[in-house]
């Protein structure tokens, strides 16, 4: 025991076997690539459900066969398959599809985010049979306490959050506001939740038995019992491994260093789960809890009850700073004094009080008054523009170089100094970028297209998409994503080119959540959907203008070739021509073949280098005419994959086989890069550059 104990308390052997699974990681998930045990034509599966999920007119699963699927039904009637428990046995009849990556650069990527948890295609269900009833002691306690959390009422989602792990029942809009404000680590079962839970368990077994031995064989038994309810959540299992490692180290007085003992949780967690590295709750957890370990002597020193949660929360923010840039591009330094308020007030009361009231249910009034004052804090503070601060996505190196002058700077506070210089330099990159972008991003069938010219001297934006029908916004989960990532923190101009959704539906939701200085119309009477996203400037005192003859950003200028009124609203949509170092961009809105005759009457172009295709290539627009008129070089179409309108159209394909053809359905989004006269194109669904010349 002595010499175990002798070789444990050997740093060294702690940092090797924490690089060797550093590689492990990087082989198991970067070098082996995993293949479902299903075939893309398998339509009938025994499965195991594992999760469910209702919701108002489907039911989300989480089941396992040969391996894990994520499937959805669409109810017929509400009342359908209610009686479908955890655990149950099923045989489901459906269509496999494979998940969507995707095709805008920086956005989130449901595809590796399901990879990464082993899951390689969605199911659309047809129909679901019970074969056999839950047999297993796990998913049956667990849907004991999920009925019994379903049957308190109003505080109901945050119980199943804080005692399941289960955000899924929270409001979307709460849940990015509490992100926003940096506090929604508090919503994740983790080191917090867990001592508590532990902390109480370990004092009522104290008062039967004063076996140490026997108390933590207690605890931990009902740690890992929980852990598998909770379904082996990132977080939770990091916390759990944690107590174990430090509850041995202490009942047999090994003396292993805390920071080696956080090395060792590392390495058992990648045993466990190599891809649980790539978990975002798990990186926030696990580097958050080690350095407050690492740096506990300086934290005891302070007397100072504020003072020390303030020290604490600095930290928080500090070390989770780089996760939060690469991840979702903004801080909100209010953040740090209000996680002082709000972690006493959810970690104190909110979070034992929802244990109490699992048990007592006649608390849920009491429970849900203070969930609503903490909701009320959180959306009043997200109110708050100023302390929102954008950074642009760092590097892999910009990440490493980040932890490393973050850790130096707690210990050298003269270091602090180079700490804010790297800030400074990444806040203030896009001011010395200096290539002109033009990217049409993939919105599906409609257009979206961003400029961005070069030292963030201006950002415009032609039209944002709209998906009829749809509750997924394009704004929220693409649109901001991006402009986000690249450290755009408002748009000069929003130019609607006409008032069709498929180019303006998003309009409202952009000027609503993100800063727009000037918008700008097309020509002819506003239509209901035009009058609306009026309604919402003049509510934010957003300025607007409608058929002007051009707009200049630096000395640069964007031409609107203006004809006349059309009796269609696709003949008046803007026509917008730019020439940068020569290089001649045509943007053609939803133009249509009379619009095209009447440009070229009044207008003189020729050997336009970039043509933005007009219509999404319907044949209504583009005729051969007007393509051998132009002569484009490169032909973009913004165009839906599967679209049921038949876009593009074979005929304008032929008029434009002079060009080299790019299409967001194919391509995904495109990104044009103008440094000086050299033109690089990327599509994005080729992650990579595909033309790289000089234009003459």
């Amino acid at each position: 025991m002595n010499r175990l104990k002798h070789i444990l308390r050997s740093r060294y052997i702690f940092k090797i076997i924490f690089l060797l699974s550093i590689i492990y990681v990087i082989v198991v998930t970067k070098c082996i690539t995993y293949q479902s045990k299903y075939n893309i034509s398998d339509n009938t599966f025994i499965v195991k459900v594992l999760e469910i999920e209702k919701d108002e007119d489907k039911i989300i699963m989480l089941v396992k066969g040969k391996e894990l699927l994520k499937a959805t039904y669409y109810y017929k009637n509400n009342k359908e398959y209610n009686d479908i428990s955890l655990g149950d046995i099923i045989e489901i009849k459906g269509e496999l599809e494979e998940p969507s990556s995707n095709t805008v650069s920086n956005t989130f990527n449901y595809k590796k985010y399901l990879y990464n948890k082993k899951i390689y295609f969605t199911l659309d269900i047809n129909s679901i049979k019970k074969i056999e009833n839950n047999t297993d002691l796990i998913y049956y306690i667990k849907s004991i306490i999920s009925n019994r959390i379903n049957n308190i009422t109003k505080s109901s989602p945050y119980l199943q959050t804080f005692i399941l792990g289960d955000k899924s029942y929270m409001d979307d809009n709460i849940n990015n506001t509490y992100r926003d404000n940096g506090i929604s680590h508090l919503f994740s079962i983790s080191g917090m939740h867990i001592s508590l839970i532990s902390g109480i368990l370990f004092y009522l077994i104290k008062r039967i038995s004063y076996n140490n031995y026997y108390n933590y064989g207690v605890v931990i038994t009902f740690l890992l019992i929980y852990t598998f309810i909770l379904g082996m959540i990132a977080s939770v299992l990091r916390t759990i491994v944690m107590y174990i490692l430090f509850a041995i180290n202490k009942l047999f007085n090994l003396k292993i260093k805390n920071t080696d003992l956080m090395l060792f949780v590392l390495v058992i967690c990648i045993i466990i789960n190599p891809f649980i590295i790539y978990d975002i709750g798990f990186q926030y957890s696990y580097i958050i809890s080690f350095t407050l370990i690492i740096l506990r002597d300086k934290i005891k020193k302070i007397n100072n009850y504020v003072l020390k949660s303030l020290y604490i929360s600095y930290i928080t923010f500090i070390v989770s700073f780089p996760i939060t840039i690469y991840n979702f591009y903004q801080v909100n330094i209010i953040s740090i004094p209000l996680n002082v308020i709000v972690i006493p007030l959810v970690s104190i009361i909110i979070f034992p009080l929802s244990m109490i009231t699992f048990i007592s249910p006649f608390l849920d009034n009491l429970l849900y008054i203070l969930i609503k004052f903490l909701e009320f804090i959180s959306i009043n503070i997200d109110k708050i523009e100023c302390t929102k601060i954008i950074f642009s996505k760092p590097t892999i190196l910009v990440i490493i170089l980040y932890y490393i002058l973050i850790y130096i700077s707690f210990y050298k506070r003269k270091y602090l100094i180079f700490l804010i210089i790297l800030l400074l330099f990444h806040k203030c990159y896009k001011y010395i970028y200096s290539s002109m972008n033009i990217t049409f991003l993939d919105v599906g069938q409609g257009d979206s297209i961003l400029i961005s010219f070069p030292y963030n001297k201006g950002n415009i934006l032609i039209d944002t998409g709209g998906i009829y029908s749809s509750s997924y916004s394009i704004t929220k989960n693409e649109t901001i994503p991006y402009l986000k990532s690249l450290g755009i923190t408002h748009l000069d101009y929003l130019i609607i080119t006409h008032g069709d959704y498929d180019h303006m539906g998003e309009s409202i939701n952009l000027v609503n959540k993100f800063k727009v200085n000037k918008v700008i119309f097309n020509i002819g009477n506003y239509n209901d959907l035009e009058l609306e996203l009026i309604n919402t400037l003049k509510e934010k005192n957003i300025k607007y203008y409608q058929n002007i003859k051009k707009i200049s950003i630096d000395s640069n200028i964007l031409y609107f070739l203006n004809t006349k009124e059309y009796n269609d609203e696709n003949d008046n949509s803007s026509v917008i021509y730019l020439n940068y170092n020569n290089i001649k961009f045509l943007f053609m809105g939803d133009s249509g073949i009379n619009r095209e005759s009447d440009i070229l009457k009044k207008y003189s172009l020729n050997n336009i280098d970039i043509l933005k295709v007009g219509h999404h290539g319907s044949n209504t627009s583009s005729s051969k005419y007007f393509i051998d008129k132009i002569n484009p070089k490169y032909s973009i179409i913004s165009v839906g994959k599967n679209n049921w309108y038949g876009h593009p159209n074979a005929e304008v394909l032929d008029n434009l086989d002079n060009s080299k053809i790019y299409r967001t359905d194919m391509d995904g989004s495109i990104i044009l890069k103008v440094k000086s006269d050299k033109l690089e194109i990327k599509a994005f669904t080729q992650k990579k550059v595909v033309r790289n010349e000089l234009l003459q």
